[in-house]
């Protein structure tokens, strides 16, 4: 159970980072973040050199939201990161944003990625995509209607249907083909599974791997993590037993979600808050962010790594992220409806 913090807890807790003695001599910057540290630290470090911002960073895989509405007017939170559109979107919902209008951010983040209020902004994002069998899958197309075709019975895996990144294209499949027509869909797609929802999108792949299904659907991220992961070695060969195709249809491109940032509403530092997004808006700060988690930087000019660029290229849905999210209620509604993860 999370409980909050005071601003002088926040600042004395060991999990604070403070990067510089320059830096402790000004007001420092907190972030909440459901991103990892190992991922955002050498950011954080690169924005505290520049400005000379202390930065405190406050890491959670989940509740960080419901701490900041416990926490209310005194919450210390200055910055929030998230992992998804969801978690952005749910903030702004709870009154937990306040908007940010900044021409250097909205130079580098295109409005399709960005509330048009200015309460959220993306910055990387990642592809929902097939990862297939190798060996037994030749075709190099796809959609995500054809996931629900008689063919590919007991041929597809898959994590929860609850979980932010199957609700996200879930919620892309309302936007896109209205309520009616994705329940059936879900329901077609739920009839091909090998196996019932579980695990992560790892070992989605490890189960094309074993030979237990022929088709995973998981985030391209993951591929990049398993293909350079030294510590366990198993995860490479499961890369590599799969390749990635990039769903797409004439009505829908590839689904995306992002991770991002939002300011607080009651932020105690709202100036340096808005540097830190600035900060993390900027080209050089989204291309280290996308690399160091093989994701995809929201500014096209900016180029994702060597090993992202190889999977190929492929054309994100139009539809604005912000405008998919408003349907993951209803896509959550439709996994219990159909009973998906039964």
């Amino acid at each position: 159970m999370s409980f909050p913090l005071s601003r002088r807890a926040f600042l004395g807790a060991s999990t604070a980072l403070l990067f510089s003695s320059a830096a402790q001599a000004t007001e420092p910057v907190n972030v909440y973040s459901y991103r990892q540290p190992s991922l955002i630290e050498p950011l954080l470090k690169a924005f505290t050199q520049k400005t000379g911002i202390a930065v405190n960073l406050i890491f959670a895989e989940k509740g960080l939201i419901e701490r900041m509405v416990q926490e209310g007017a005194n919450s210390p939170a200055d910055v929030l990161l998230t992992a998804d559109i969801g978690r952005l979107v749910g903030a702004k919902e709870k009154g937990l944003s306040q908007p940010v209008r900044d021409d250097a951010i909205a130079r580098n983040v295109p409005p399709a990625f960005a509330d048009p209020g200015g309460h959220w902004y993306g910055l990387t994002m990642r592809a929902r995509v097939a990862y297939v069998s190798s060996e037994r899958v030749h075709q190099n197309s796809i959609s995500y209607e054809e996931l629900a075709d008689p063919k590919w019975k007991g041929k597809i895996c898959i994590r929860s249907g609850q979980h932010p990144y199957n609700l996200g294209l879930i919620a892309a499949m309302i936007a896109r083909r209205g309520e009616g027509k994705t329940r059936e869909w879900l329901k077609g797609l739920k009839t091909n599974l090998a196996v019932n929802p579980s695990g992560n999108d790892r070992s989605q792949a490890k189960s094309v791997f074993a030979g237990e299904c022929d088709i995973a659907i998981a985030n391209t991220y993951y591929m990049g993590k398993m293909l350079t992961n030294t510590e366990e070695p198993e995860q490479q060969e499961w890369a590599k037993a799969v390749r990635i195709i990039f769903p797409a249809s004439p009505e829908m491109g590839t689904h995306v979600n992002i991770s991002g940032m939002l300011l607080a509403k009651y932020a105690p530092h709202p100036e340096n808050g808005k540097k830190l997004m600035r900060f993390l808006a900027e080209p050089a700060a989204q291309s280290l962010y996308a690399e160091g988690n093989f994701e995809y930087p929201v500014n096209p000019s900016v180029h994702p790594s060597e090993i992202v660029r190889a999977w190929g290229n492929f054309t994100p849905d139009t539809l604005p992220v912000g405008d998919i999210a408003k349907y993951e209620k209803r896509a959550s509604a439709l996994v219990d409806e159909v009973g998906f993860d039964n």
